[in-house]
């Protein structure tokens, strides 16, 4: 799978600027986001916290070892 150029925390900051009711579509072109990637990353990232993300990490991780 491709990294994405951007960092989980950028991608947070992303979010949180268009749910704070920053126009979606200019918003996606400045930061050169495509609209399949925004909604990937806002039903996985919806209403989380820079925290989360790393709580979400450690949990994935830990899963995989069990499998």
């Amino acid at each position: 799978m491709r990294k994405s150029k951007f960092s989980e925390k950028q991608i947070i900051e992303i979010l949180k600027e268009i749910e704070d009711g920053s126009p979606v579509v200019e918003t996606l072109r400045d930061k050169g986001v495509s609209k399949d990637t925004y909604y990937k990353w806002k039903r996985k990232y919806s209403g989380m916290e820079t925290g989360d993300v790393k709580r979400m990490r450690e949990l994935e991780k830990e899963n995989a070892k069990l499998k």
